[in-house]
């Protein structure tokens, strides 16, 4: 994925962030059992790790794995809550630790492709020969 479309993508990404948070504080508190909303809770911050990590990447062009796995990432494991806290449907948590997963490899792809480009040489680095721009 290219450095402008992560950033655009985790742009939007957060910013539905805040507003299901504040649909979820204002809302919903009335409408679902407490528990449940805890669950939607949870499900926005993650989602809002998700495309904060979306924005930091942006930042270095040799990102092209790490934003697919931050995206589905954040919309398994928020989607899977958000759909939980609406529904009921607690089964749906058995999903949410995918999400989770996927967040998790994601980060861990973006540590090992900026140490790999620290590690080429200058004239290799996608900077230098027009890639992610």
């Amino acid at each position: 994925m290219k450095s402008h479309t992560t950033f655009a993508i985790g742009a939007v990404l957060a910013a539905a962030g805040i507003g299901l948070g504040a649909f979820g504080a204002h809302g919903l508190k009335d409408m679902v059992e407490p528990a449940l909303l805890a669950n939607w809770e949870t499900g926005v911050r993650y989602h809002m790790y998700g495309a904060l990590a979306m924005l930091a990447v942006s930042l270095r062009p040799e990102q092209r794995r790490a934003p697919w796995f931050l995206l589905a990432g954040a919309v398994v494991f928020g989607g899977s809550l958000y759909v939980m806290a609406l529904t009921g449907a607690r089964w749906l948590g058995a999903v949410t630790p995918l999400g989770g997963v996927l967040l998790i490899v994601g980060l861990l792809i973006a540590a090992w492709d900026v140490r790999r480009a620290a590690a080429r040489p200058a004239a290799e680095t996608p900077e230098r020969v027009g890639v992610g721009h």
